[in-house]
């Protein structure tokens, strides 16, 4: 399966649909999948302490050679300050690290605190709902992903524990607030 990834937009700085997002965001920020960073750095240039986390060493990376805080880190293993998170943040579809959506979201609501928010970037068609395995290049390992639009994301929300709060759309871009 190819999924096509916008580099110019995931390695390029926020844009005006992006800072919809930061607007909602309550400090500290864990930013799950951060890939280059434009989330930890644009929290950074307004104040606010963030942190990546990312399976792909290379983004982690740049992340840090850009100047901001990243751990190379599997979201499902130990991940500092677990329950203590006021925000995290699942963009650019890493509703779908590790196929299965609803495993994801528990596992980000045990690292938010009771009275946390989870803003999550969703597939642009609300009807998608897909699992497969995908791949970084051509010669990388495959991994387990998922694509989710809003109807999926609102059931998996559902089975995760969580609370549906502002869904907004800008730029044919998706996004939902989840509470616990």
């Amino acid at each position: 399966m190819t999924i096509t990834l916008d580099l110019a937009r995931w390695a390029g700085p926020i844009d005006g649909a992006d800072q919809t997002v930061l607007t909602r965001c309550v400090p500290p920020v864990l930013d799950v999948g951060c890939g280059p960073g434009r989330f930890v750095l644009a929290l950074a240039e307004q104040g606010q302490a963030a942190l990546g986390v990312d399976i792909t060493p290379a983004a982690v990376h740049l992340t840090r050679r850009r100047g901001g805080p990243a751990l190379h880190r599997d979201v499902f293993a130990r991940t500092p300050g677990e329950g203590r998170w006021p925000t995290a943040l699942l963009m650019d579809g890493n509703v779908g690290i590790g196929g299965d959506a609803v495993r994801l979201l528990r596992r980000i609501r045990a690292l938010l605190t009771s009275e946390g928010r989870l803003l999550v970037e969703a597939h642009s068609d609300p009807a998608t709902d897909r699992r497969s395995s995908v791949r970084f290049s051509r010669d990388g390992d495959a991994f387990p992903w998922a694509e989710i639009g809003l109807a999926a994301l609102h059931r998996a929300a559902e089975l995760a524990g969580y609370t549906v709060g502002d869904v907004w759309s800008v730029d044919g871009r998706s996004f939902v607030l989840l509470r616990p």
